[in-house]
């Protein structure tokens, strides 16, 4: 038989609250690099960075959306959460919230690994044509 996972309500609460405030980080941040991409690419109509640009605008919009699904889908986990402790008070999420915890955890993780590559790409771009 196996032994479920149990995690502490806290601790997942904890984490939750500190992916919310990095995804809405991530955000803004695109949103600054977006800004910078409009104003190289006012300066700049060369074929290449044309090409570059709409690359960076796409990656930013993809990024975006994926943001709001996770930051949407880590809202609807902890609506979960406090709907079990409500109905049974342990101090502790099930398995199936747990399982959920973990996949949110490696979804946040690569989220946040892909910008984090986004990001350094663009500053390389952006310090060649700026």
């Amino acid at each position: 038989m196996e032994t479920m996972e149990k995690i502490s309500i806290t601790h997942v609460s904890n984490v939750h609250s500190d992916w919310l405030r990095a995804l809405n980080f991530y955000k803004d941040e695109i949103g600054i690099l977006r800004n910078r991409l409009t104003e190289i690419a006012g300066k700049n109509s060369a074929r290449e960075v044309m090409r570059n640009v709409e690359h960076f605008e796409n990656q930013f919009k993809l990024q975006k959306d994926n943001i709001q699904v996770l930051t949407h889908d880590i809202k609807q986990n902890v609506k979960s959460i406090k709907k079990q402790l409500e109905d049974a008070s342990a101090g502790y999420i099930d398995g199936e919230l747990a399982e959920q915890h973990n996949a949110f955890s490696d979804k946040f993780t690569g989220e946040e690994r892909v910008i984090n590559e986004l990001r350094h790409e663009f500053n390389d771009f952006a310090a060649q044509w700026m």
